[in-house]
């Protein structure tokens, strides 16, 4: 065990040896030191935002679960309590500084899935979000050609398209909203839509039997109480590979090459990137920012 002082908190740090991706040697200690890299956009992007997290104690190859309510943390660390649908209350992890993200990663929670709405006006979306998930034999460049489309589509409708990679098989774009309110049934229509103008390559109905070599345009995600993995997140996958924001010509160059892995992103190559690009994603912090002073 070993003690270090973040924000004036004193952590408790275990295991920090312990290989939580054993295919790449990635250690916690390693997960710890990734998340205090990318803290200083990390953080911009989570602030006032409940989430839940994805835990793995035994790290990628062993068990894991969603943790869907804050638990056993200290009395320091921020929760939001709200109300549910049945009565209860419930009590959800927030993150407000490194103290609490690397508290975060010390329980192994590699993947953060925050709402994509603030405290100060809860269930009211900022964004608008469609996860693109391939069904094989499609794959990630059949997604990155499909998020071409969806983002040309959400131009015609004065929407700007901000897009990530999932750190897994597909891709997430996310397009800011000038105000914040309920996104799922325009998002539900603009999913059909696309899959009308491209039936052969886009499918916007869940049922599995429909997604054979198709990508899924998941609208389902702007449901006020769905989470989605967040710019920067670290995936449970078998490489410490990332919900990386990207730049737009990245996915034009990996469509026009054929190179898929273009749009993986691993934990080490994350301080080249925000070097080099910076917060692709602040444009989504304009509108929270915003809110935030409004409602102060």
């Amino acid at each position: 065990m070993t003690t270090v002082e973040v924000q004036g908190r004193q952590l408790q740090l275990t295991n920090l040896e312990k290989v939580l991706y054993p295919a790449s040697g990635f250690t916690k200690a390693q997960v710890i030191a990734y998340y205090l890299e990318v803290a200083p956009v990390l953080l911009q992007q989570l602030a006032g935002r409940p989430l839940t997290t994805r835990r793995f104690p035994d790290g990628v190859e062993g068990s894991s679960w969603h943790q869907n309510e804050s638990s056993g943390e200290p009395e320091w660390f921020p929760v939001f309590e709200t109300t549910g649908r049945s009565g209860r209350t419930l009590r959800f992890t927030m993150v407000d500084g490194t103290a609490s993200l690397v508290w975060l990663a010390n329980r192994a929670a590699l993947e953060l899935h925050p709402f994509q709405w603030r405290v100060e006006l809860p269930r009211q979306p900022l964004a608008m979000i469609f996860d693109l998930d391939p069904g094989p034999p499609a794959g990630l460049l059949e997604a990155a050609r499909v998020a071409l489309c969806l983002r040309d589509l959400l131009a015609e409708l004065e929407l700007t398209a901000l897009v990530k990679s999932s750190g897994l098989l597909g891709l997430h774009l996310h397009a800011p909203l000038e105000q914040p309110g309920p996104t799922k049934e325009l998002a539900r229509g603009i999913a059909e839509a696309l899959a009308q103008r491209h039936p052969d390559n886009v499918v916007a109905e869940m049922r599995r039997e429909l997604r054979a070599g198709k990508v899924y345009v998941d609208w389902l995600q702007n449901d006020p109480t769905r989470q989605t993995v967040a710019p920067y997140s670290l995936r449970g996958a078998p490489w410490p590979t990332v919900a990386a924001p990207l730049a737009w010509h990245e996915v034009e160059e990996a469509v026009a090459k054929q190179r898929a892995e273009g749009l993986i992103i691993l934990a080490e190559h994350m301080p080249d990137r925000l070097s080099k690009h910076g917060d692709l994603f602040d444009a989504l912090l304009e509108l929270g920012a915003l809110e935030g002073e409004t409602s102060n």
